[in-house]
């Protein structure tokens, strides 16, 4: 069985127990590493959950997702990510996936940015669509998120902006752009 479990938003302990439970018994368990940061180091978590971690970039989970599914249909495989597992398109394709190789999945949910929002006082239903903003390089500018935010406002929506945290490319000069 395929297990995508959500670490929520803050530390360690903001698993579930469920989601630890499964986490303990698991013959191998994934750290998603690209679509969001970890608030603790990977060893904090591994000294909480008791388990090794195995970290997965984007080029593991959307290039070379054999290695996550193998075996998962006799044993169970544990799949972590920050916040929620539907919070990026690239985890409910992993789902897609699993389902045309026969792999039995469970979803374990966990609060996510995208409720989580909510703390700063704006009321989620008031809330357009949600657009991602990328760092932009020399060639590759896309605009596209300005129009869905102007939109939002001329519809008198908030709109919620996911941005661009290019975790391989982690530098001084790269977080100032």
């Amino acid at each position: 069985m395929l297990y995508l479990i959500g670490l929520g938003l803050g530390d360690a302990k903001d698993i579930t127990v469920k989601g630890l439970e499964v986490v303990r018994r698991c013959s191998r368990v994934y750290l998603e590493a690209y679509t969001s940061v970890l608030t603790v180091g990977k060893e904090a978590l591994e000294e909480f959950y008791g388990r090794k971690l195995i970290l997965a970039d984007r080029e593991e989970v959307e290039q070379e997702a054999d290695n996550i599914f193998k075996d998962a249909d006799v044993s169970d495989v544990a799949f972590l990510v920050v916040g929620d597992p539907f919070g990026a398109t690239t985890h409910s394709d992993l789902i897609l996936r699993a389902t045309k190789l026969g792999i039995p999945y469970q979803v374990i949910h966990n609060a996510s940015i995208m409720n989580a929002v909510g703390c700063c006082g704006l009321q989620l239903y008031r809330f357009g669509e949600t657009v991602s903003i990328v760092f932009w390089t020399d060639t590759w500018r896309p605009e596209s998120f300005f129009d869905k935010v102007k939109r939002n406002r001329a519809n008198g929506m908030h709109t919620l902006c996911l941005l661009d945290i290019k975790v391989k490319e982690q530098s001084l000069e790269n977080l100032i752009r």
